[in-house]
């Protein structure tokens, strides 16, 4: 399975994490024959797993939706927001949609549409831009020399994801704990693809099934759906809208600050620290919090679940430590044999957060998570 190691071909736009929250385990490719449309050549499963490692794009540019609906309950100030910001809201229910063009490792733009504005990520050869129309602010950032191939991380959270983001978050870890099928051929953005399918073994997963519209010429992901278990639509869809593989014009890349903008100068050092004050851990402290959380893995694949400590209350922190915890407090109160607790689920994924300081998550049902919570 080396074959799904390396996807530096792949790699043509900002990445987001949405996918990866419902998304997991991993997959055996089958053999089972796609029956395609009389047009198309059948492909098996294997087939095009090996498609999507050796796809390459030249340049393309389209339009990509997110659309979700989790169901979870409507909880004000994490999953109700009216305010039309990027965020948690737009994930679990409702829609985001972004606009993207791709012309090389070193020239590409997404531009997220807001209902309160626009926020985009240019990357134009060594200049990088991040500009945000509501406040009409905008960073420049010089890559260094070394790090060309580095990629920024400052698209702001709940942004819809790519289709190959997503592919790769289903792909990740490769085993048996998945059954790999094709269903044939489907229609995406007018283009012709072929679907894969993805579904899980374990009873206890929530996910049914994933699906991926491969695109029968370019084999890049057109679509990606994430099913709940005996769902008859799809609980997650990031899919093209539209798209075109002719390279962009090269003034799609040139970003020239509106009038009254106000421009910050910046670099890699200085993203890092402004990162930090702004509570967004570099990788290196995110292992570190992770190993003093005590994060361990329960279970295998699919039904996973990940645990935690749930960090000491700040007394520093005031009115925002408050208002999480005004929030926690909307929850439903669960208790059993592990102690009581807070539980937050959905059709794709439970978390559940006990009283004495722990946290228990994964595409489970509740069920699961009182169980794992129940050996300590």
């Amino acid at each position: 399975m080396s074959v799904f190691r390396s996807r530096s071909a792949l790699r043509w736009l900002v990445p987001s994490a949405a996918a990866v929250v419902v998304i997991g385990g991993g997959a055996a490719a089958g053999t089972i024959i796609a029956s395609a449309d009389p047009s198309l050549p059948e492909r098996s499963a294997a087939q095009l797993l090996v498609d999507l490692q050796n796809a390459k794009v030249d340049g393309l540019s389209g339009t990509i939706v997110q659309s979700a609906d989790l169901g979870l309950p409507k909880i004000a100030g994490l999953t109700d927001d009216a305010s039309g910001q990027l965020g948690l809201a737009g994930l679990v229910a409702g829609s985001n949609t972004a606009r993207v063009w791709y012309a090389g490792e070193d020239k590409a733009r997404i531009a997220l549409l807001g209902t309160q504005g626009e926020t985009d990520v240019i990357r134009n050869g060594p200049d990088v831009w991040f500009w945000q129309s509501q406040e009409n602010a905008a960073t420049h950032l010089k890559v260094p020399a070394g790090a060309e191939n580095k990629k920024p991380e400052a698209l702001p959270s709940g942004i819809p994801s790519s289709p190959q983001e997503a592919a790769d978050a289903a792909l990740a870890a490769i085993d048996e704990s998945t059954a790999v099928t094709t269903t044939g051929a489907a229609k995406v953005a007018d283009r012709d693809a072929y679907e894969l399918v993805l579904s899980p073994k374990a009873q206890e997963s929530l996910i049914g099934q994933v699906r991926l519209a491969i695109d029968a010429e370019k084999h890049i992901p057109l679509r990606v759906d994430v099913y709940a278990k005996h769902a008859t639509s799809p609980a997650v869809r990031v899919a093209f809208q539209q798209i075109s593989f002719d390279t962009p014009d090269p003034q799609q890349f040139v970003f020239n600050p509106p009038p009254g903008t106000k421009v910050t100068e910046a670099n890699s050092a200085q993203l890092e620290k402004d990162a930090e004050k702004a509570g967004k851990p570099t990788p290196e402290q995110q292992k570190a919090r992770a190993e003093d959380a005590g994060v361990k893995v329960i279970g295998e694949g699919w039904a996973s679940v990940v645990t935690a400590k749930l960090p000491k209350a700040d007394a520093a922190a005031g009115e925002e430590a408050k208002q999480a915890d005004d929030m926690l407090g909307m929850l439903p109160e669960a208790s059993g044999a592990w102690g009581k607790g807070r539980i937050f689920s959905g059709s794709l994924f439970s978390v559940l957060l006990t009283d004495d300081g722990r946290v228990f998550a994964g595409a489970v049902a509740p069920e699961t998570l009182y169980q794992a919570a129940a050996k300590k």
